[in-house]
């Protein structure tokens, strides 16, 4: 029996503290005929925002997010610096009305998005930049200066 076909259909007893568990099957994960393994979970949220995949790094002056948001419009995306806070908003629209039925393969997220990263350092968010070039997002945020330590010298009385 295949590795897959005994993920989507466990039918054994397992003994644990000396009691007898059956455990019933996982529906969240499905061998698809490609033999790969498909979450479901995801389905059942049709409340839920997805989330947005991030790359975060810096340069010397900069601190830089990066998001691959393919089929999302400028005017749909919606990004907000709010303190040590920076947070992308948006949604990927459908373009044509398919039925359930009619698909094979459904693993692109449509809908409501969003995703919020703590910046490691201070920046200057009246300064930051977001442009959108063949599907990935560039947020390019100013490092704010950092205050130097100053000596006070005390004088006596």
């Amino acid at each position: 029996m295949a590795f897959f076909t005994k993920v989507s259909k466990i039918d054994e007893e397992v003994v644990e503290n000396e009691q007898v568990v059956e455990e019933q099957p996982d529906t969240s994960i499905t061998a698809t005929n490609n033999g790969t393994v498909a979450d479901n979970n995801w389905l059942d949220k049709d409340d839920s925002e997805g989330q947005l995949s991030i790359d975060v790094f810096q340069t010397k002056d900069n601190i830089v997010i990066k998001s691959t948001i393919a089929g999302v419009k400028p005017e749909d995306i919606d990004v907000s610096i709010d303190n040590d806070m920076v947070t992308i908003r948006g949604s990927r629209r459908l373009e044509e009305d398919v039925a359930e039925d009619d698909y094979f393969y459904q693993e692109c997220y449509w809908g409501e998005f969003s995703r919020s990263v703590i910046l490691p350092v201070e920046v200057k968010a009246e300064d930051a930049e977001a442009s959108l070039k063949n599907g990935v997002l560039t947020l390019i945020l100013p490092k704010a200066q950092k205050n130097k330590s100053v000596a006070v010298k005390v004088k006596g009385a």
